[in-house]
């Protein structure tokens, strides 16, 4: 599954886990994320990887777009209908 997902400045991603692996990628802005208590920064084309059940969140205070890869798909994105 992918999603965009946009940040407006100073927007935050509440730390969290799930079960799925998650791969991001950058598309513009900058983001300051900590996965399992480890900070890492990253920009425009920069990608990051969060295993499977790992606490994660990120801050952003330019704001930007992110673009998550999800496997399995997050079921809780989908419309219920």
């Amino acid at each position: 599954m992918v999603v965009e997902v946009e940040f407006a400045p100073g927007g935050v991603g509440a730390p969290h886990t799930h079960p799925h692996v998650q791969a991001t990628y950058v598309r513009e802005g900058t983001f300051d994320f900590v996965v399992s208590g480890e900070p890492i920064t990253i920009t425009d084309g920069d990608s990051i990887v969060v295993p499977s059940n790992e606490l994660h969140g990120c801050e952003s205070a330019t704001g930007g777009t992110l673009i998550d890869v999800f496997t399995p798909a997050r079921e809780d994105f989908l419309p219920r209908g």
